[in-house]
């Protein structure tokens, strides 16, 4: 008798209360943030949405793309008058000010709740170790929601992007959750670049966060291509963790590849334990009730020593 398969690893989502999937289908997802409802398209959403076409138009704004290089926001039916052009949520002690773009994003990926929640366990057991303040890397770190809540946990940040608005939307959302002006140490740099420097001039870090887009261009017009360099920068990341007890996260929206290739590429980073599988929304509206929806945010693996 052949076993059947298990199914695909999902990582826990700790629920965010600024936050609500409410459907999906049909190539888009259906939000609240905050108290704001978005529709915006979401290429995963293959099946048939749960809610009818009249609970979708109950939105504040809705996304229309003009081009694959993005589109634009209308408003929806639940605009009885202008809905802000931004507006800030709370998680916990962390403030983000969420702000639609051109490029349908918000400036916040709330599926990354699951490694802020597993990135601050693994703070406090380097604290518990003896570590006082952890120094912990993010690279691709963007709207620096990840810094913010490594931070607040009690870890010392270096936050690496290339893009100078995004380092400005990072700064404000850590001085909205009252971090210290020293709390965070911001580079504006090429991810590999930077690394590559860490590591000539010996320095360590006890955890690093990665979050890469599946392509980009650096400051300089460094080119970026997940598959081709990730492996490369994963090999950097390596000689920059530290000795003794260290973790690292790898995670991306988008890309071609597998949680099993995932796996097996942490792996090479030297022993350690190594998991990998997907993040996840779940949403609220479900066909069958028995079992939630789940919406499928990305994958993700994490190493972790001692």
């Amino acid at each position: 008798m052949t076993a059947e398969a298990p199914h695909p690893g999902v990582y826990r989502h700790p629920p965010l209360a600024a936050y609500e999937l409410i459907d999906s289908g049909h190539g888009e997802k259906l939000e609240r943030v905050g108290e704001i409802v978005l529709r915006r398209p979401d290429p995963q959403a293959m099946w048939r949405p749960t809610l009818g076409e009249d609970d979708w138009q109950q939105c504040h704004w809705r996304f229309e793309r003009e081009s694959d290089r993005g589109g634009r926001w209308a408003r929806g039916r639940a605009a009885n008058t202008a809905p802000p052009e931004a507006w800030v949520i709370e998680h916990g002690a962390a403030r983000f000010e969420i702000r639609p773009t051109p490029f349908k994003h918000i400036g916040l990926f709330p599926e990354q709740s699951a490694n802020w929640e597993w990135t601050a366990e693994r703070v406090a057991a380097l604290k518990t170790a003896g570590d006082e303040r952890p120094a912990l890397l993010n690279l691709f770190a963007y709207t620096g929601a990840a810094t913010v809540m490594a931070s607040l946990a009690g870890a010392f940040v270096t936050h690496v992007d290339a893009s100078k608005p995004a380092l400005r939307w990072a700064r404000r959302n850590a001085e909205l959750s009252d971090l210290a002006p020293d709390a965070v140490r911001w580079i504006e740099d090429d991810a590999r670049a930077f690394v590559a420097r860490e590591a000539r001039r010996g320095r360590r870090y006890r955890g690093i966060l990665l979050d890469p887009p599946p392509y980009g261009r650096g400051p300089k017009g460094e080119k970026w291509e997940f598959e081709q360099h990730v492996p490369e920068l994963l090999e950097l990341c390596g000689q920059i963790l530290d000795d003794g007890p260290a973790f690292l996260i790898l995670s991306c929206y988008a890309v071609g590849t597998t949680p099993l290739a995932f796996e097996t590429l942490l792996e090479d980073i030297g022993d350690g334990h190594v998991t990998a599988g997907e993040l996840a929304l779940p949403q609220t509206a479900s066909p069958n009730p028995e079992r939630s929806r789940r919406l499928p945010a990305g994958l993700c693996g994490r190493w972790m020593r001692g």
